[in-house]
């Protein structure tokens, strides 16, 4: 340890090796703070989670057949079913699956229409498996869209992989709130067409019922009075034709409630020669029923045929109108998407709309658009998985201000100084530039994106305890050093390092070789990464970059030398 001693006392006994250490310092600090900017480093709520199951969401346009839908899905299962990890697939037409944790807050239980499918897609098992399940989705994404989309035009396939952190509509959400639903809709479709053109984004999808042109069968009461008919009997037949009607119910030991028994026409029967308002009559014209006086009447005779558009679902949020657009990242974060995206659509709006940014807030991303001729106005708002990281960086960094102002408030307490309380909590901050570097490298090893997730943040957090005790224990060793022993303060800064530099060095050790364990985790992987970059952080700066701050600092004078001549004093009488 005499080496480092003379080692840490040359340096403080040189001006120029001092501002050359602080140089360093400061230059890899800044530095890794430029690793953001330059996306070297990418932060991200949670990394993707390789799980045992995805699901498979098709939407076909508005007012599809369940043989369209069919279709489109069969398309989807024949990819699926080559791929050797996938065990076995559902489908669930018409309907959503049951509900599961992706599908919770993604609408599933609400899916009872003909053009929408839901495919549950189960892998083998994670630990079994070579390949990811966020990879092998986003391998198979682009060649079943390619593909499958094409059958019936207007088609959207959404791939929903099981969210490793709160599930979410979707990683990036826009809510578009408006009353004028016509302009509302033109404005949706505006953003998602940007979204479209941002890299980095898929399966973006408008949340929004398409318009379309549909039949109604109106029963005419006076021609079927007339006709001897009743209008029960013309409702079961159109029923009969269209749908299908219960005729009856069977009961059974094995079921507690009655079974319906549902009668239907076959496919030929049903289905029409032309989605024209002529095929339908053609239709009606086949269908005849018998009166009271044993006459057959066509049915086209008594229903009236009209054309009329389809009513769309409207969403609510807040007593607000809105339509949500819906963006999935493709092993990307959020941010950086939201940010181009952000942009480009203020571009693309200042044309035909006068522009109010929210300023910042807690929606400090949302902007309100006002039509330059009509002056109705839109708001823009965020939401998704991408305002979940904001919100927790947001709050795990005030976490982090609050714990170094703690941390900062107790040690002026014990040392009745703010010099060397300043001195403690800088070692401290010091920290994160390891921690940032630590992820650049971890991701050299990884076959995706290693991103700078929530838990790396607590990591961070917790690296506060482990520097500040470093440098406390420098602090206090060299003080007593001084106050006890009457050391020249260099030398004894230079004795307190070489001293303390072992049992520094084993602390940290320990926590690496602990840390390790973590370092393989999907979820916790950025903790371990944090906590064993920002360990090797913790032992330079305190061997190196606290003793030339000790050295500086008049706290560390004689002020307090008569403290151990009291005591003793005390002590000897």
């Amino acid at each position: 340890m005499k080496k480092l001693e003379n080692f840490i006392h040359a340096i403080l006994d040189s001006k120029a090796k001092k501002r050359l250490v602080v140089a360093l310092t400061g230059l890899a600090f800044v530095l890794s703070l430029l690793m953001f900017p330059t996306k070297l480093v990418l932060a991200k709520m949670l990394p993707g989670k390789s799980d045992n199951t995805f699901s498979i969401y098709v939407d076909t346009p508005t007012g599809s057949s369940i043989e369209q839908t069919k279709a489109v899905s069969s398309c989807v299962i024949g990819f699926l079913q080559k791929e050797q990890e996938v065990m076995n697939v559902e489908l669930f037409l018409g309907q959503g699956i049951p509900l599961d944790y992706a599908g919770l807050v993604k609408g599933a239980s609400m899916k009872m229409t003909e053009n929408v499918s839901e495919i549950s897609v189960n892998l083998t098992d994670k630990h079994n498996r070579v390949e990811p399940s966020f990879l092998m989705v986003q391998r198979l994404r682009p060649l079943i869209k390619d593909k499958c989309t094409k059958i019936t035009e207007g088609t959207n396939i959404k791939f929903i992989e099981q969210p490793s952190g709160p599930p979410t509509l979707a990683s990036i959400v826009v809510e578009v709130h408006g009353d004028n639903l016509p302009q509302a809709r033109e404005v949706s479709m505006k953003v998602a067409e940007i979204l479209t053109n941002t890299e980095g984004l898929v399966d973006i999808d408008v949340m929004a019922d398409n318009i379309y042109d549909k039949f109604e069968l109106i029963p005419d009461k006076d021609k079927i009075a007339r006709s001897g008919l009743s209008v029960e009997q013309v409702n079961n037949i159109l029923y009969l034709a269209f749908e299908g009607m219960v005729i009856a119910h069977k009961n059974s030991k094995n079921s507690p409630d009655q079974i319906s028994i549902f009668l239907i026409l076959d496919k030929d029967s049903k289905r029409l020669d032309t989605s024209s308002k002529e095929g339908l009559l053609s239709k009606l014209s086949s269908l005849n029923l018998m009166n009271m006086r044993g006459m057959m009447v066509p049915l086209s005779e008594v229903v009236h045929i009209r054309k009329t558009k389809s009513n769309p679902m409207i969403m609510h949020k807040n007593l607000s109108r809105m339509t949500n657009i819906v963006a999935e990242t493709d092993m990307v974060s959020q941010v950086y998407p939201l940010l181009e995206a952000r942009s480009v659509m203020l571009e693309k709006f200042a044309d035909d709309y006068n522009i109010t940014k929210a300023g910042f807030s807690t929606y400090m991303f949302d902007f309100t658009i006002k039509d330059k001729k009509s002056g109705d106005e839109f708001l823009i708002r965020w939401d998704g998985e991408m305002k979940v990281t904001l919100d927790t960086f947001r709050d795990l960094g005030a976490a982090f201000i609050s714990a170094l102002i703690l941390i900062f408030l107790l040690l002026v307490i014990y040392y009745k100084s703010f010099a060397i309380s300043g001195i403690v909590l800088l070692g401290s901050f010091l920290s994160i530039i390891c921690v940032i570097v630590g992820h650049w490298v971890a991701n050299w090893f990884t076959s995706e994106t290693f991103f700078l997730t929530a838990t790396s943040l607590i990591g961070f957090i917790a690296l506060i305890g482990i520097s500040s005790r470093n440098s406390l224990l420098l602090i206090d060793f060299a003080k007593s050093l001084m106050e006890c022993n009457g050391i020249e303060k260099k030398r004894a800064i230079a004795i307190a390092t070489a001293t303390r530099a072992k049992p520094i060095a084993l602390t940290a050790v320990a926590i690496i070789r602990g840390s390790a364990l973590l370092a393989g985790d999907p979820v916790f992987g950025g903790l371990g990464v944090a906590l064993i970059s920002g360990t090797v952080a913790a032992v330079f700066v305190s061997l190196l970059f606290i003793p030339i701050l000790m050295d500086n600092s008049k706290a560390m004078d004689f002020d307090m030398i008569n403290e151990c001549e009291n005591t003793n004093h005390s002590i000897t009488k």
